[in-house]
């Protein structure tokens, strides 16, 4: 790089704008004001730190890049804790309309079909009918031991795909 610090920034625009460009507009879901912002905050920091640059033993493009993806990490975080804030606890003197056991037993309900069947009859048995491990085995003809061992996975299928949903607290 050049001594003068502007001329050195003209030419590293000159020579990585373009490229640097369409990487922020796929970044940013091809949001052009945010794609122009997130290009103006890379060169801003860039000519701040110009040292890094002239030292660096990697592409000058690849740091540019790095640091247009950093910046877009850090606006989607600080957006993300301005959208999270705390709610009050419900009233006390609320009314249980029952709204939310139903809604909790769709849920449960969905998860239950994304399981293999053989998952699900254990659960259905075990947990749904009140039978035990020796009644459940008995009804789908299979060893005491499998009813435990389906259980124990069927719980954790379970578990994962009400965490994937969001419903699992």
């Amino acid at each position: 790089m050049t001594n003068d610090p502007a001329t050195a920034l003209q030419i590293l625009y000159d020579d990585h704008a373009s490229a640097l460009w369409g990487f922020c507009l796929h970044l940013t879901g091809n949001d052009r004001a945010r794609a122009e912002d997130v290009v103006q905050e890379t060169m801003l920091r860039a000519w701040r730190h110009a040292a890094v640059l002239e030292e660096s033993r990697g592409s000058v493009r690849s740091w540019l890049f790095t640091v247009a993806r950093n910046v877009v990490i850090d606006e989607w975080r600080t957006r993300r804790g301005h959208r999270e804030f705390a709610t009050a606890e419900p009233d006390a003197g609320a009314v249980d309309d029952g709204t939310d056991e139903l809604l909790l037993s769709w849920v449960v309900a969905d998860a239950l079909r994304r399981l293999s069947a053989e998952h699900r009859a254990v659960l259905v048995e075990c947990y749904y009918r009140g039978r035990t491990v020796a009644e459940a085995a008995r009804r789908l003809e299979i060893p005491v031991g499998t009813v435990k061992s389906r259980t124990h996975y069927a719980l954790r299928a379970l578990r994962l795909i009400l965490d994937e949903t969001g419903a699992a607290s």
